[in-house]
């Protein structure tokens, strides 16, 4: 029973961690990643230009942080399931969804068209926050219960 509770604790004490490595992410964004897009979205973005950017150095950056996230995420996901098999599944399903979002940004980008700059939003908050963790866990949960 002791041991029960320690390893509850532990688990417990490792998913708040990692939530808060995700929260850190969030909160040093600025320092940590390339994104002439954080201030350009925080502005009233529908009647200005999009800002110069770097096309190389912007992948890089989106690069990073999406690998940054998806690895805590798969770290949270592993600590409330244990099992391998649903963290190698999450793992390409992470793979997947950045080579199909990030295709779509900068296509988007590429377009250039001002009314798609909602699309070019939307597509870049999956690209920048860890959205999918919050899918894939009720998910894996609902799949585990069956």
């Amino acid at each position: 029973m002791l041991r029960k509770i320690l390893n509850n604790k532990i688990r417990l004490a490792l998913f708040l961690l990692l939530v808060g490595l995700l929260v850190l992410i969030r909160a040093f964004e600025d320092q940590l990643f390339y994104d002439p897009f954080l201030d350009f979205f925080k502005s009233d973005f529908t009647n200005f230009p999009l800002p110069v950017y770097d096309p190389l150095q912007l992948f890089g950056g989106l690069l990073f942080r999406y690998a940054l996230n998806s690895i805590i995420s798969l770290g949270i996901i592993y600590v409330l399931f244990k099992e391998i098999e649903m963290v190698k599944f999450a793992s390409i399903l992470y793979i997947v969804f950045f080579l199909i979002l990030i295709i779509i940004f900068f296509a988007i980008l590429f377009i250039n068209v001002e009314h798609h700059y909602l699309t070019l939003f939307y597509v870049r908050r999956f690209l920048i926050q860890p959205i999918f963790v919050l899918l894939f866990v009720p998910g894996f949960f609902y799949q585990k219960q069956n």
